[in-house]
């Protein structure tokens, strides 16, 4: 009966002996390799790519500081009007009215989508594209020669397919101005010609205009 006990008893002991053996081999690399990725995990600096909210953002690497900046701080933006026009037979162009409220926000790259339907409400074509929404302004999009087929226009839909991403920016276009706007030759081929001046020092490159011209 002794030489039982004593059996388990080494038994156990040496149980223990192993246990406490792997618990300070485990122990040992933690602290080895803990403490250092530790340090370096804590002393990271704080940036606006981290994935954490820190510094002074609203939200995760937006707001404050960030060049990205946090949507629900943002005055909304609209989508004023979207209409097809046609320009012959089974061929239309379409445009849409985006307007941004807010003076020092913008977006430098939006994906959109003009879809076309018929008096049934029946999608009948459909084109993509990329825009930028200027800062504090109207952002006409325009889309020519779309395809409709024999069908007929009924309603324009304009829709933003990804969430939009607001940037700090400025609108470099309000040094210019637009004069001398004249339209002529309205009931055959209209044509619209107009003066646009830089008022600045500073040269402006890749300018894009659109006209858009309403009924009296």
């Amino acid at each position: 009966m002794r030489a039982r006990w004593l059996i388990i008893f080494l038994m156990s002991w040496a149980s223990r002996r192993r246990v406490a053996y792997a618990t300070g081999v485990i122990v040992f690399f933690a602290v080895l390799f803990g403490v250092p990725l530790s340090y370096w995990y804590f002393t990271l600096p704080e940036t606006c790519i981290d994935g954490i909210q820190n510094q002074d953002e609203t939200g995760v690497d937006k707001g404050g500081i960030c060049p990205v900046l946090d949507e629900s701080a943002l005055q909304p933006h609209a989508s004023l009007w979207a209409r097809s026009f046609r320009v012959r037979d089974g061929s239309y162009n379409a445009a849409a009215y985006i307007q941004n409220p807010n003076q020092n926000a913008g977006v430098a790259v939006a994906h959109y989508r003009f879809g076309l339907y018929d008096a049934q409400n029946i999608l009948i074509a459909e084109r993509e594209g990329s825009m930028f929404i200027m800062p504090g302004s109207i952002t006409p999009v325009l889309e020519s020669r779309i395809d409709a087929g024999n069908r007929i226009v009924g309603r324009t839909y304009f829709e933003f397919m990804e969430p939009l991403k607001w940037e700090r920016m400025k609108n470099n276009a309000l040094p210019l101005a637009v004069t001398n706007k004249e339209i002529t030759n309205t009931f055959a081929a209209p044509r619209l010609t107009a003066i646009a001046r830089n008022s600045s020092v500073a040269p402006i490159a890749d300018i894009s205009f659109v006209a858009v011209i309403f009924d009296p």
